[in-house]
């Protein structure tokens, strides 16, 4: 079977760029569709093609004429979703192929796919179950016999019928390696864009073990956490020869002492000479320093924290099991051992000029060389979705890209975007890496 593999290009909207001519906020994802890559490594049987429309957003039609696929399979993020909808009812007036969409919307609002121009929803990490999906189509299966956990068949008009996924190790598969290979043409443009620097991807684990009310990633494996094998992590790293720093992708990165240890000392011990960017919590850190200057040794060059915000009442709010002061302490820790700190704050629609300030001050007074910051959005699926129901204002979800507000701001909605402009100008005077 051809199947080709689709990244939508960059289609998010942005509110302060409209109505204020702040053009300073929207951001641009420049990341390689790792989870497209993961997808096409357990499909070895079948010709696969990956296009990816952020990085070359007019090869639609070219890509689709020259290819000619049989199976068209989407990925999108919750801003993304929109335009993949009409991307699918686009292609399905020129040919009648077959149209599936995964990723992290459609595992935290499946019934937004139920629509004529989809056929199949993938609901949560899909490497094996897309595969049985593929299996069972190419092998002539009537539509009416396919029942795979974790796949929905769309029936527009009615409720989705489909058997949750009971996620487990399995689900990684493994032994099949990321397709790497099929984003060549596009690897020079996976970068951070604010420091200019080309990132690869492996995938260290999947889910997350905690259950922040405004985080999307527990639904994508039934709030399992899963971790990859430490084999596979290396070979994965080896196969990114031509990336300088590896993303490590995983919610918790280093949350299991045991294996972290045992990570890093493979990397050492494969002769691995890479930098590296981590997603790592702030009790972490301060629990296991030894750690952190282990993993310093392996290459370890900067982690990405999730501060979320700085007072301890909006900490509970947000069930983030953590204070200020551990945060405080974390960056002492890793400051002393020369790891940079990209921050994540969280920014409230209700914040007030004091609480701007208060955030600005803390950023410089502890030194967080990238301060990254978004608003609190009430992402279909999630918790906080559910408490913030009736106060959304806005359910455009192009608008859905963390930088808007999609609730009435405390401020006079310029002012508010403003503030939140003059934020990530003082972080970019501020960064290093």
């Amino acid at each position: 079977m051809k199947i080709l593999l689709i990244n939508p290009p960059n289609s998010g909207r942005s509110i302060p760029e409209e109505r204020y001519a702040i053009d300073s906020i929207k951001q641009m994802f420049r990341g390689e569709p790792l989870a497209l890559e993961v997808l096409a490594g357990n499909l070895a049987d079948h010709q696969i093609r990956i296009l990816d429309l952020k990085a070359a957003p007019d090869s639609l039609d070219q890509t689709f004429t020259d290819f000619a696929p049989d199976l068209v399979g989407f990925t999108a993020m919750t801003c993304e979703a929109q335009t993949v909808l009409a991307l699918a009812r686009q292609i399905k007036t020129k040919k009648q192929v077959t149209i599936v969409v995964g990723g992290v919307h459609a595992s935290c609002d499946p019934h937004f796919f139920n629509d004529p121009a989809i056929d199949w929803i993938v609901i949560g990490i899909g490497k094996l179950s897309f595969a049985q999906l593929v299996s069972q189509l190419e092998n002539g299966e009537k539509t009416a016999a396919i029942d795979i956990p974790g796949i929905a068949r769309t029936a527009p008009g009615e409720e989705l019928n489909y058997r949750p996924r009971l996620y487990c190790h399995d689900d990684l598969v493994e032994q099949a390696a990321p397709r790497y290979d099929l984003v060549k043409d596009y690897r020079d443009q996976y970068f951070l864009a604010k420091l200019g620097i080309q990132l690869g991807q492996v995938m260290t684990a999947a889910g997350c073990p905690y259950n922040c009310n405004f985080c999307c990633i527990a639904p994508l494996t039934g709030n399992r956490y899963l971790n990859a094998g430490i084999p596979g992590i290396i070979r994965d790293i080896g196969q990114l020869d031509t990336s300088p720093v590896i993303r490590l992708v995983d919610a918790n990165s280093f949350g299991n002492q045991r294996r972290a240890t045992e990570l890093a000392n493979a990397i050492i011990a494969a002769g691995i000479k890479k930098q590296f960017l981590a997603d790592v919590r702030a009790d972490t850190v301060v629990r296991h320093p030894e750690l952190l200057k282990l993993w310093a040794q392996a290459g370890l060059r900067a982690v990405v924290i999730g501060f979320e915000e700085i007072s301890d009442s909006a900490l509970g709010a947000m069930n983030k099991s953590s204070d200020i002061a551990c945060h405080v302490e974390a960056i002492r820790i890793l400051h002393d051992l020369g790891i940079t700190i990209v921050g994540d704050f969280i920014i409230s629609p209700d914040y007030s000029e004091q609480q701007f300030d208060l955030l600005a001050d803390f950023n410089l007074k502890q030194g967080i060389e990238l301060p990254m910051y978004t608003v609190l959005t009430p992402l279909p699926g999630t918790a906080l979705y559910q408490q913030m129901k009736s106060q959304i204002r806005i359910f455009d979800l192009d608008y859905y890209t963390l930088t808007n507000a999609v609730v009435t701001t405390a401020l006079a909605e310029e002012r508010f975007y403003r503030r939140y402009a003059e934020l990530l100008q003082l972080g970019h005077q501020h960064a290093r890496i």
